[in-house]
């Protein structure tokens, strides 16, 4: 095992590194973060609109259409963010103008997007006769669009800065018109680019993308058992070797989350069931039923360590623990550690996956419903999955339960390594005695 372990840190974990850190990798998985506080704002607005209280809709009803706005402005259109969010961080890493950078895209992703739509005979109250833009397409469907248009503009962008194809000013004019006027061939050049390319030649970058991306989208996320194992062991698998697993798998399997529980969201509000959305596999899944104290369960672990005979594993149990509740768990994991330690490695991956199965099928038999909320992940989980299934206490109950698995299957492995360090401990304290 140990020699398994040499070589993953040797041959493994550097690869892996570096196609994380890669530029536009990097920058897809920033641009999409940064969004964060919209989705978190939008998602606690569908939970405004829902709540299970009896009379609560009579209530609600003068004001439900302008509760609703929130959600439709932040999630309804997070591509738009999205791929101002992606230019900045690309352009950053560039040193390119990243307010500039983000404008172009912005454009770009739009012109590429959206046609709006001619209207002959309007609709008293809505729309009067003339165009007309759709939202619809500004929404999770089409984020990979999003991203593959920021990317094309600033690379565009820097392919005009370092060829000097610019307008240069004089001297002295202030940073901000200097730098519009910079931009200016680089404008010209993305416009016309995603122009000719819709509504010339009438093909849609998103929905192909999205056509391409759909049988992955089928395997990591949506109702696929085995693509939603494989996701968990991927992420699991990288931090035991070291490495943040979320942001090595962000730029492929983050687009998809946010489309996923986008798509969930808008069935519920649209009137579905929480029982009967389109996806299971969400971030929020993984969120609330396996990362119980942070990736891997190690909360029940935590608990383990605060019973410890051993006193840095006690230690460590008492400083643990708050951040634990809170779903940070990086003390756990660098501290005890789990990183490249074949005894905790072992029910670190293990009990996340047999907590997938089980919470699959309780939400496939319908005794769970999904998620159709997007949480910051600092709740407690309890707590997310109670909010997050529209308030199913059976939800709720399942975190216990994944827990108490938790707790039973790394109880073996803090055994033996509780063991080991108490005899290093032993062994320390008879030769300071000595």
């Amino acid at each position: 095992m140990s020699k398994i372990m040499t070589i993953l840190e040797e041959r493994v974990a550097p690869a892996v590194n570096k196609i994380g850190g890669q530029r536009h990798l990097r920058a897809v998985r920033n641009g999409i973060i940064s969004m964060l506080p919209l989705t978190i704002v939008g998602s606690f607005f569908v939970i405004f609109l829902n709540v299970p209280i009896p009379g609560y809709d009579e209530l609600i009803a003068p004001i439900k259409a302008s509760l609703d706005i929130p959600f439709r402005y932040t999630v309804g259109i997070m591509s738009i963010y999205v791929s101002f969010g992606i230019a900045h961080q690309l352009a950053k890493s560039y040193n390119l103008d990243e307010l500039t950078s983000g404008f172009l895209a912005v454009a770009g992703f739009l012109i590429s997007s959206v046609v709006p739509t001619q209207v002959s005979k309007g609709v008293e109250g809505v729309i009067a006769a003339g165009r007309w833009m759709p939202i619809a397409k500004l929404s999770a469907s089409s984020l990979f669009g999003a991203i593959l248009a920021s990317i094309i503009s600033v690379e565009i962008y820097r392919f005009f800065k370092e060829k000097d194809i610019v307008i240069k000013m004089p001297d002295g004019v202030p940073p901000a018109v200097s730098n519009s006027f910079a931009a200016l061939f680089p404008a010209v050049a993305i416009i016309l680019l995603f122009w000719t390319i819709r509504h010339l030649l009438g093909f849609d970058i998103s929905e192909a993308l999205s056509t391409l991306l759909a049988p992955l989208k089928g395997i990591l996320a949506g109702n696929s058992l085995l693509g939603g194992l494989l996701t968990v062991f991927l992420i699991l698998f990288f931090w035991v070797l070291g490495i943040h697993g979320p942001a090595i798998l962000g730029p492929v399997i983050r687009p998809i989350w946010d489309a996923t529980i986008a798509e969930n969201m808008d069935a519920f509000t649209a009137g579905a069931s929480a029982h009967a959305l389109p996806n299971i596999f969400t971030e929020q899944f993984l969120q609330w039923f396996l990362w119980i104290g942070g990736s891997g369960m190690t909360l029940p672990l935590v608990f383990l360590f605060l019973i410890s005979k051993s006193r840095f594993l006690k230690d460590l149990g008492k400083l643990s623990l708050l951040p634990g509740i809170f779903n940070i768990n990086e003390p756990v994991i660098f501290g005890a550690p789990i990183v490249m330690n074949p005894i905790l490695a072992i029910p670190f991956i293990i009990v996340p996956i047999i907590c997938t199965i089980i919470s699959y099928i309780l939400t496939r038999v319908g005794m769970i419903p999904m998620m159709m909320a997007k949480l910051p992940f600092t709740v407690p989980a309890p707590i997310g999955a109670l909010i997050s299934t529209n308030w199913s206490v059976m939800a709720c109950i399942l975190v216990f339960v994944n827990f108490f698995i938790g707790l039973v299957i790394y109880y073996p492995f803090f055994k033996m390594y509780e063991k080991q360090l108490l005899e290093q401990e032993a062994a320390a304290k008879s030769t300071e005695e000595a």
